[in-house]
Parts: structure tokens; C-alpha cells; sequence
């Protein structure tokens, strides 16, 4: 275990020292774009969030029938359990209507079936379009990306969202990070090619 773990510490830091030797011999500057921030309401890229926006309003009524789905198969699972621990009860004098029980159980199991159907086809529904709406506004944004680092001088754009998610940020400059100024460069660009599809 303690070989597995030398070994991936060994690869961060080969990942590390590498980025590190490329900063130090490129004739050029590095900089880092957060991409998390694209999503952010205010200060966010306009174009990404109201396609993120339009997806929600779009699948609202989905989720919220999944949603009310749920808490109807909440409620029956407690007055199952409640039946169940009546039934078991040595100190109750009602009699439970076992007819009754089986009924719930089986409009239980029902639910969950449906559930889990509406759910499965909902999220496969969901990445489709999802797809269909983020994948012309990335990869424009993917583009401008790439004009910006020309434009700007910097020889490489890192994404310090993932470098961070990777543990491979161990000391940073906050000048390297330029995610505010593509932001307002991306969000100033005149309306592209990037569409929609419906």
C-alpha cells in the first residue's frame, strides 16, 4: 500500500516539477483561468449562464414530478413501517387489515419502479440536452480561451479549477490568475457562431 502511495506522490510531484521546469525554460508567462466562475450568476460568463439557466427552467417540471414522486413514496414507506410496527406490537388491541397492507405495499413498490424510471429517463433526457446547449457555448468558449492567450502573450492557460481538484497546487501567485479578465473579455465579444440546438 505505502508503494501505491510513492509511487502516485512520485507522479503529482513529476506533474508538478514538470510544469514547474516548462515555467522556468518557456519564454513566455503562465496563466490560470478558475472555470468554476463561469458558472457564477453575477460575475460569471453571461452566455454560459443563461443557457445553464434556460436547462433549468426547461427540466423544472421534471424535477419537481420526481420531487413530489418522492415525498409520495416517502410518506407511504412511513405508514408501511407504522403498519409494521403496530402489526408487531404486543399492546395493540386494533386489528390491522392485512388486505390493506398488501395494497400499500404493492402501490409502493410500484412507485419506486415508476421512480425509478421517470428518474433514469429524466437524467438521460437531460445530459442529451445538456449536451445540445453547453456544447457550442464550451467549446466557443474553448476558442476565446485560446485567442485570449495569444493576445494576452501567455505561451500556456492552465485551469486552476482542475489543477486544485487534483491536489496539484502547492503555492500560487494570484497574478497568474487571469479568470475575471477572460471573463470580461469573453462577455465584451461580439455574439458568435455558437448556437443552440433545439
Amino acid at each position: 500500500m505505502r508503494t501505491i502511495r510513492l509511487i502516485a506522490a512520485s507522479a503529482v510531484f513529476a506533474a508538478i516539477f514538470a510544469v514547474s521546469a516548462f515555467a522556468q525554460t518557456a519564454a513566455g508567462k503562465i496563466g490560470l483561468i478558475n472555470t468554476q466562475f463561469f458558472a457564477e450568476d453575477k460575475a460569471g460568463i453571461t452566455k454560459y449562464v443563461t443557457a445553464l439557466n434556460s436547462l433549468e427552467t426547461e427540466f423544472k417540471p421534471v424535477f419537481t414530478e420526481l420531487q413530489t414522486l418522492g415525498t409520495k413514496i416517502q410518506a407511504l414507506e412511513k405508514e408501511l413501517k407504522d403498519l409494521q410496527a403496530k402489526a408487531q406490537d404486543p399492546n395493540n388491541k386494533i386489528p390491522i387489515n392485512t388486505a390493506s397492507v398488501n395494497a400499500k405495499a404493492e402501490e409502493y413498490d410500484k412507485l419506486v419502479r415508476e421512480y425509478k424510471f421517470k428518474q433514469e429517463d429524466a437524467k438521460a433526457r437531460y445530459e442529451r440536452r445538456e449536451l445540445a446547449v453547453m456544447g457550442p457555448i464550451r467549446q466557443d468558449i474553448g476558442n476565446a480561451i485560446q485567442e485570449y492567450t495569444k493576445k494576452n502573450g501567455y505561451v500556456i492557460m492552465l485551469d486552476i479549477a482542475k489543477l486544485d481538484n487534483a491536489g496539484l497546487i502547492l503555492g500560487l501567485d494570484e497574478t497568474a490568475d487571469v479568470t475575471k479578465a477572460f471573463i470580461t473579455f469573453y462577455n465584451a465579444r461580439p455574439a458568435t457562431t455558437a448556437t443552440v440546438t433545439k
